[in-house]
């Protein structure tokens, strides 16, 4: 079942992650090897978590990849849809 206006997954580690394991942005970006000023960026949704970020973040036993990906691509997905497109017409396959 699709969600509607899923949250930004970089709300999510914002929001639950840091506070629960006590870190600043500044802390986390530099145990993860990452400039702050890039996580601070997908921790306010002005960027997308990329699968270095996710795998950086799994490495480092907070959460999986695969569900921060899968996360990023169902918010893509909807704001995508939220937009006007052209109208395309289906193809008949042969």
């Amino acid at each position: 079942m699709p969600m509607h206006n899923p949250p930004h997954p970089g709300e999510a580690l914002r929001e639950d992650v840091l506070p629960a394991v006590g870190l600043s942005v500044a802390a986390l970006a530099r145990h993860l090897g990452y400039s702050r000023g890039q996580l601070s960026t997908v921790l306010h949704g002005h960027a997308a978590i990329s699968a270095d970020l996710a795998y950086r973040l799994e490495l480092a036993g907070l959460g999986s990849a695969r569900q921060y990906l899968a996360e990023q691509a169902a918010y893509d997905l909807w704001q995508t849809q939220q937009r006007e497109h052209p109208l395309i017409a289906r193809l008949q396959l042969a």
